[in-house]
């Protein structure tokens, strides 16, 4: 092995030329100590369901969401990629303009049949594009300082001429606010007032009333004589959390984005529960489905990403949501118009899937290490943990335990020299890194590779 000045090397799986060393770094971090995905650069190690992204790239992010509404459910058992899979929509929403919230439902923190926790959940976790790795910083309040900031730039260079050119720089967005945003379909007067207000008074370095509605904005509980003066007049609550959250996609196109990605992770695994808050779910989801329908969530992708079971056991009792889910096909170039996205039905059978995982795999680990490996031993090292794990473990989430014992079987050979893997290596290895992963605690075990 010989050290490298710069760069990625080249060669099969090499990543692209210009990647950051760091991302390389957090990927490998992410796959090694846990498995799961990376925040950071996940397309980079993204194999399998190449399909079903082109499809949402040319078909709905390309022409469909520029001025209508999609809703796509994501099928998969845990450790089968549904988070990776959100990872990389989101990253694919990022590149066409659109604010993107990942959120993870779970029966205490984030019910699905709790409208105001949802809204809030997507409140502080919605974000666009970060301008450069590692520096997203999430929430509604932020990302509404960005638009804001980035349309007053814009300002700045049109009146650079101008003898007060901040004052004038400023007084143009006071009037987009006024006329443009001010007057943009939503839903609530209240919502409209609120962005509008806060937005106003982020510009004017009005701290005390920003403090105020990015409080109302966030969904927590704001006393309404606090918020009345700048024109709100409706409470946050349970019964409306949903027409928040639609007022929130509606905002958020008229300040200027190219639309809104809600993708929900449903991480209960035994789905337990009970009859009335399953039927809530199910209403809930119904009424999105038809409200993607009727365009009323503009430029709008709302992804929700559930185990087999759903379809199976929760879904069948609701026969106005089963005739919406139910599909005879998956999205594919042959049915785009498909609800769902089947990941049990990948573009790759699963070891030939593992050993690209593993080429790509090597690049990151030379460009992080700053090294060079022996291309030949590791591609054959890579086939024979690909094969040796899917002989060996036969659930599909022998992608975690892949990607984990690929990485620290990488640093193995660092330290002490490559050789090629014997099938009895492999498989001892696989049943090592299998151990690990069972009988290690893992507070985030749902977020699925």
């Amino acid at each position: 092995m010989s050290e490298v000045e710069g760069g990625i090397v080249g060669g099969a799986g090499a990543a692209p030329g210009g990647l950051s060393p760091m991302v390389a770094q957090h990927v490998l971090q992410r796959l090694g100590e846990s498995g799961q995905p990376p925040e950071h650069g996940v397309r980079l190690i993204n194999v399998g369901n190449e399909s079903y992204l082109r499809v949402l790239e040319q078909e709905y992010f390309g022409s469909l969401l520029r001025f209508g509404s999609s809703f796509k459910l994501v099928q998969g058992y845990f450790g089968g990629g549904k988070t990776h899979f959100l990872y990389c929509v989101r990253e694919l929403a990022w590149d066409h303009g659109f604010a993107t919230a990942v959120v993870e439902l779970s029966p205490t923190e984030c019910p699905y049949d709790d409208s105001l926790k949802v809204y809030r959940a997507v409140s502080r976790r919605i974000g666009q594009k970060p301008a450069r790795p590692f520096s997203m910083v999430t929430g509604l309040p932020m990302l509404l300082r960005e638009l804001v900031g980035a349309r007053l730039e814009e300002a700045r260079v049109e009146v650079s001429g101008h003898r007060d050119a901040e004052a004038a720089a400023k007084m143009a967005v006071e009037g987009w606010l006024q006329e443009s945003v001010g007057r943009a379909a939503c839903e609530s007067q209240s919502f409209r007032q609120a962005v509008v207000g806060f937005a106003r008074a982020h510009l004017e370095g009005d701290w005390r009333t920003g403090s105020r509605l990015e409080a109302w904005l966030l969904g927590e509980s704001v006393p309404m004589s606090e918020v009345r003066e700048a024109g709100v007049y409706e409470a946050m609550e349970r019964s409306n959390g949903f027409t928040m959250l639609r007022c929130l996609t509606q905002m958020l196109v008229a300040m200027g984005l190219g639309g809104t990605a809600l993708l929900f992770d449903e991480v209960d695994r035994t789905l337990s529960v009970s009859a009335r808050r399953s039927q809530v779910i199910g209403d809930n989801l119904r009424q999105v489905i038809d409200l993607c329908g009727r365009h009323q969530l503009p430029n709008t992708l709302f992804m929700y990403a559930v185990p087999p079971e759903f379809m199976r056991n929760v879904v069948p009792d609701y026969p106005a949501l089963y005739q919406r889910l139910k599909s005879p096909v998956p999205l594919s170039v042959r049915s785009p118009q498909s609800v769902l996205i089947d990941l049990e039905k990948l573009d790759l059978a699963p070891e030939v899937l593992l050993a690209q995982l593993g080429e790509r795999l090597i690049g990151l680990f030379e460009l992080a290490r700053g090294c060079r490996l022996d291309r030949a031993i590791q591609s054959h090292n890579a086939a024979a943990l690909a094969k040796a794990c899917v002989d060996a473990y036969f659930e599909v989430n022998h992608r975690r335990l892949f990607a984990k014992s690929w990485v620290d079987f990488l640093f193995q050979q660092l330290a002490d020299g490559e050789r090629a893997l014997e099938p009895g290596q492999a498989v001892a290895l696989v049943l090592s890194g299998y151990d690990a992963l069972a009988g290690a605690p893992a507070p985030d075990d749902f977020a699925d590779f």
